[in-house]
């Protein structure tokens, strides 16, 4: 089974956010997103998917995405180098 940790960005009148978060499936997590019945700190914005890695356990997933979370450098960097700004 493949996990997956990514990050979305978005850019609208509020500004420029980033998301990270971990799932079993990319594409339906995304969609989940912008349907508004993803988290409920996603819901309202159009997202993109800006990055994302593949993990072979659910563990290593949960936690790539804890370091993510706090890694806003990297965050920054990579909406800059996609072209949000942030």
């Amino acid at each position: 089974m493949s996990c997956f940790v990514y990050v979305l960005g978005s850019n609208d009148k509020h500004g420029s956010r980033t998301y990270v978060g971990w799932t079993l499936d990319l594409e339906r997590r995304l969609a989940q997103h912008n349907d508004g019945t993803g988290a409920k700190s996603t819901r309202g914005r159009q997202w993109n998917l800006l990055y994302a890695e593949c993990f072979e356990t659910r563990q290593e997933a949960m936690s790539r995405e804890w370091h993510l979370k706090r890694d806003r450098a990297f965050r920054k960097r990579l909406a800059q180098d996609t072209g949000l700004v942030v």
